[in-house]
């Protein structure tokens, strides 16, 4: 298979991507064909999967919005994929010119095309690190840079926890990404497939993953909103993720579009 300009060396291109996945799911045209082939298996394991994934990045685009008007304008997005249009320094450049993002994600792919992305921009960085190794990301000097002025930060964790299996300790990874946080800042997060959701057998869809090489996790209810503690939760709560500041009603009937949870929380302390 020819490699494309925009891959970086030393990717093999016969193993596929979630974040890839994810921007095929968007749209998107930084994938490779074995990203498409497992998506495509997604999709027939779960019909309707990429409106789903739209509806969680419209999700992004709304927290974002909600932040900057809480007075946050400096965000940490961890697991942040390959930027796609009304990524978080567009959204948030929209209403204030200055704020200051970091990128952080694991996958080269993703990290080479959203280096080439912001290359000329000052208020945005790209950080190679997996959540997995918080101190990797708050101890690299871009998001050391950000954490400086002690002026509140969003974490955003936003599509990511349902990749992080129990037995990498998620709760307390969280803990020591949100422990410097300055008081006032969000913590931002959804989660897809709950269990009980509205489409309850997500068996094949795991399946598909699992194959791939990729854990996908199925937490009830109250073990989302677990991610939350320590945070001072943001009205609705924690909810599927259409209901979460809507910018219109949600259309109910669009089931696949209810699979995942959102909620947003803060730090106690002043946020704007």
């Amino acid at each position: 298979m020819e490699r494309p300009a925009w891959a970086p060396q030393g990717i093999d291109l016969d193993v596929p991507s979630v974040s890839r996945m994810y921007d095929f799911y968007l749209g998107g045209s930084h994938n490779f064909e074995v990203d498409r082939e497992t998506a495509r298996r997604a999709v027939e394991a779960w019909p309707g999967l990429p409106k789903a994934v739209q509806a969680n990045r419209a999700f992004l685009r709304r927290a974002v919005r909600y932040a900057v008007s809480r007075g946050v304008t400096r965000f940490l997005d961890i697991g942040s994929g390959i930027p796609t249009f009304g990524n978080v320094h567009e959204i948030a450049g929209r209403t204030a010119p200055r704020a200051q993002v970091v990128y952080v994600d694991n996958d080269p792919v993703a990290v080479a095309h959203s280096r080439a992305v912001l290359e000329r921009n000052r208020d945005a960085a790209v950080v190679s690190a997996d959540f997995r190794a918080p101190q990797d990301i708050v101890e690299s000097p871009e998001v050391e840079q950000l954490l400086e002025p002690g002026e509140p930060v969003a974490l955003l964790l936003v599509g990511l926890l349902h990749f992080i299996e129990d037995r990498d300790e998620p709760h307390k990874k969280l803990a020591e990404l949100a422990a410097p946080l300055p008081p006032g800042s969000l913590l931002v997060l959804s989660h897809g497939f709950p269990e009980g959701g509205p489409r309850r057998d997500g068996s094949a869809l795991r399946e598909v993953y699992r194959a791939a090489g990729f854990p996908l996790v199925a937490r009830t209810r109250e073990a989302v909103a677990g991610f939350l503690d320590g945070f001072e939760p943001v009205e609705p709560g924690l909810v599927p993720v259409p209901e979460w500041h809507p910018d219109t009603p949600p259309e109910e009937e669009d089931a696949v579009a209810f699979c995942s949870l959102a909620g947003v929380g803060h730090k106690a302390g002043r946020a704007g």
